[in-house]
């Protein structure tokens, strides 16, 4: 398995019998809830389901399903960290922490040469700075405007009739982009129903899309400091033109995680691991 680490401890149960020890980090975001547990072999298990308006209820159902997945029980994992966009409206971890500092820990334990991190997701930009020990030395965020942002490309997605999933694969057909000038994610949408009705390419619309996303994001980025390597987390991440247009733009390649959605809810299980293990809270 890719997701191993060095050093292990384990507790011992009344009769002096080691037993395993299992954790849990949870990211409730705004578009999408991850699901980590982690275990003796690293990440057992992971599971994304849409947040939708369950709120707790879709984080415990979430949890249960990566506890199934893991073949554990839920009784069996000792301690929950919670992170994301809705943490502050889940009462059962034991307790939140940053999206900050879980994006850093995760991707830190993922891939430990990365120094910047860019995390896309449904709601907001980051841009995140890491020292050599994969701590939070400089970030910053968008504003409360979903441009840039996951919400934004769903926009598109929805004006354009075509799956989010196809945007990144059909954007690399184009060319040259078509221009998508306005920032606002209302005004935005309105310029691209223009171009189509123009009988623009498709393709380079959806370019033009990808382009905006990120001279958005890399102004974000770039207000830190970038240190190579950078890495992109959240589930903009899954979109290939973003990606490869993004690395022009900062003149360096951008790294994936394997699951680049579930870096956040990993570093929220390694810091329930930590807060267990090392009697340690990060």
């Amino acid at each position: 398995m890719w997701w191993t680490e060095d050093i292990w401890l384990n507790k011992k149960n009344a009769g002096g019998e080691e037993r395993l020890m299992f954790y849990a980090g949870i990211d409730a975001g705004s578009n999408a809830t991850k699901t980590v547990v982690f275990g003796d072999e690293g990440i057992l298990a992971s599971h994304i389901i849409k947040t939708g308006l369950g709120g707790e209820e879709q984080a415990l159902r979430c949890l249960a399903d990566t506890c199934a997945k893991a073949g554990i029980s839920r009784e069996q994992v000792v301690c929950v960290y919670g992170t994301g966009y809705g943490r502050e409206y889940l009462k059962f971890p034991q307790s939140h922490r940053s999206e900050l500092m879980c994006h850093g820990v995760g991707v830190h334990w993922l891939l430990p040469e990365v120094r910047t991190i860019i995390d896309i997701g449904g709601q907001d930009s980051k841009g995140i700075r890491l020292d050599d020990r994969g701590e939070v030395e400089n970030f910053n965020m968008n504003d409360k405007c979903a441009a840039g942002t996951g919400r934004f490309l769903e926009t598109m997605a929805h004006a354009l009739q075509i799956s989010l999933e196809d945007i990144g694969n059909y954007a690399l057909l184009a060319s040259k982009p078509v221009r998508v000038s306005s920032t606002c994610t209302v005004f935005a949408e309105s310029e691209v129903i223009s171009h189509v009705a123009k009988g623009e390419n498709r393709e380079e619309i959806l370019l033009g899309i990808c382009q905006s996303i990120v001279d958005r994001v890399s102004g974000i980025v770039r207000s830190i400091g970038v240190k190579p390597p950078v890495a992109m987390t959240g589930g903009v991440a899954l979109n290939r033109a973003v990606v490869k247009l993004m690395g022009d733009r900062l003149g360096c390649p951008i790294l994936l995680p394997p699951d680049p959605q579930i870096t956040g809810a990993l570093g929220a299980a390694l810091m329930a691991r930590r807060h267990v293990t090392a009697g340690q809270d990060l």
